[in-house]
């Protein structure tokens, strides 16, 4: 995907253009990189997450949705194991899960009579209070292979801590990074990272060799974003991506904020694929119509 270069005072003192319309987010004014004529995204293209090594299509399917307690809205309404099977079906190759999504089961069910080198799978450890029912949290090898068997796999792609927001993340969970290095080393998992919620959680993965593949929030509108000024985040994705950690973009659509604002949606797809600095991204479906609804949208985004 062809990088669209800005300086930080070029984006900072541009317009987002929507249409014929802009918007302007707080008092900074952004736009879109630049349209390129050369083609269009393509949500089945194979990326692969930075220096990790691993593959997916540019499209990738979020299982948790209003994730809590080991949850989520699919699980909630029954058809997580059918959606799941539907986006496979539909091309898609990445999904990605969560110990408090509750969503290992039905993904093992759904992609059972699939080739497991077919599609990529990652999940996160919960390291915080509450997100799970459980009071103890045991160490991560300890939690990794409950998930091997939730899932029925030998081995998972990627393993994320999730939810960081403290500033001193990486010193405060060494023991399960090196944990999680230790099962990387024998092959239980390809590759580990983290799931950020804060600015500076994400400032703390710069630098970091640890750290393969970082999920962040983005979306031009700032809606439920580590800040509510893009042109804040820009730069520190700027640099993990530089350093080789593969880039996992979420909450495009804001949390599901503007999931019934065609506008905003197809924004933000322009948007974050015309970085140029996200090498992939998730979206939660809910329904089976949404698989198809987003496949469409991506295909008209030019890159």
């Amino acid at each position: 995907m062809a990088k669209r270069n800005l300086t930080r005072r070029q984006f900072v003192t541009t317009t987002l253009t929507i249409g014929a319309g802009s918007v302007l987010l707080g008092k900074t004014a952004l736009r879109f990189p630049a349209e390129s004529k050369e083609s269009f995204a393509d949500p089945f293209q194979i990326i692969t997450l930075g220096k990790s090594g691993l593959k997916s299509t540019l499209l990738g399917m979020g299982t948790g949705f209003s994730g809590y307690n080991r949850s989520s809205n699919i699980t909630r309404a029954g058809v997580a194991e059918s959606i799941i099977r539907q986006a496979y079906e539909k091309g898609i190759r990445f999904f990605d899960c969560a110990d408090s999504y509750g969503t290992h089961p039905f993904t093992a069910a759904a992609l059972k009579s699939v080739p497991r080198e077919s599609y990529t799978l990652s999940s996160k450890i919960w390291v915080g209070p509450g997100g799970i029912p459980d009071k103890e949290r045991p160490d991560a090898d300890v939690v990794i292979d409950r998930f091997r068997k939730e899932l029925k796999t030998d081995y998972l792609d990627l393993v994320q801590i999730h939810c960081m927001t403290d500033p001193h993340w990486t010193d405060k969970q060494k023991k399960q990074m090196d944990i999680l290095e230790n099962l990387k080393v024998k092959k239980v998992i390809r590759a580990h990272g983290v799931s950020v919620h804060s600015l500076d959680a994400m400032e703390a993965c710069v630098g970091n060799p640890w750290v393969d593949i970082v999920h962040v929030r983005i979306n031009p509108f700032g809606e439920v974003m580590d800040k509510s000024d893009p042109a804040s985040v820009i730069p520190v994705i700027s640099k993990l991506h530089k350093e080789g950690k593969g880039i996992i973009g979420m909450k495009l659509i804001g949390n599901g904020n503007f999931k019934n604002d065609s506008e905003k949606i197809d924004a933000s797809l322009k948007y974050v694929l015309g970085l140029g600095t996200v090498d992939m991204i998730i979206v939660g479906f809910e329904l089976p119509e949404q698989i198809d609804n987003y496949i469409g949208r991506v295909k008209k985004v030019r890159i």
